[in-house]
């Protein structure tokens, strides 16, 4: 059977001058049914375009802070550093997906520039604008969980793992603070940190705060939200 062709957004390193990817984005894909690709950076919008159509599914992945400018603020001096290459072509690139219906699997970054793009804000940093008692910047290893999330019955999520509680790692600073119109929220922190959404009326939409890429070896329920999102895919 012909495998999916997973869309990925790449990394960059600014002092190399390079794209790079984390082999647990890619690997986890391939080991799940899925034939990843990684994407270049462009505002070209007929190649954008032609990539949202010809392509399976998409994920979009962790990576620099979303620039504020993005929903409208000015950058503090707490943000970090961003990547408008990446943000402009983000958000030209989900909502061509969007309009397309494709499957679309946030991770990290991608849960907050997809809340940015469809109109909410983030938390330019979290310890000085929310503190919490919660780790959600934990140090390495990644694949160890630090905490947990609610899942909200009758969502996507809730569907896929079949359970109302689960234990995820977790490295981030920025984080979801009004939520899109757009999106329903799917799991939550103990702190109230929104930690999963999607978008009900979509073939399949789900971002993620925490990191499957780093626990689907050892982790079965990151292995079933990478298999949820491949499946879609390949419908």
């Amino acid at each position: 059977m012909k495998k999916a062709k997973i869309g990925v957004i790449p990394l960059v390193d600014f002092e190399k001058k390079s794209y790079w990817m984390l082999p647990g984005y890619m690997d986890a894909i391939v080991e799940l049914g899925g034939f990843p690709l990684m994407l270049p950076l462009t505002d070209d919008k007929e190649i954008i375009s032609q990539i949202a159509y010809e392509f399976d599914g998409f994920l979009f992945t962790g990576g620099h802070d979303v620039s504020p400018e993005m929903y409208g603020e000015r950058i503090s001096d707490k943000c970090g550093e961003c990547c408008i290459m990446r943000d402009t072509m983000e958000k030209l690139l989900l909502n061509e997906v969007l309009k397309a219906n494709k499957p679309v699997l946030g991770i990290c970054r991608g849960i907050q520039l997809i809340n940015t793009v469809l109109g909410g804000t983030l938390y330019q940093d979290l310890p000085s604008q929310k503190p919490s008692e919660i780790n959600h910047h934990q140090t390495p290893p990644y694949d160890i969980p630090v905490h947990n999330v609610n899942i909200i019955e009758n969502t996507l999520l809730y569907n896929i793992i079949k359970k109302d509680e689960l234990s995820v790692n977790s490295y981030h600073h920025q984080a979801v603070k009004e939520l899109s119109p757009i999106l329903t929220t799917m799991a939550y922190s103990p702190d109230g940190l929104i930690e999963a959404v999607g978008i009900k009326d979509k073939k399949f939409v789900l971002a993620v705060q925490w990191h499957p890429e780093f626990s689907y070896k050892t982790d079965e329920s990151s292995r079933k939200i990478f298999k949820a999102f491949i499946d879609a895919a390949n419908e």
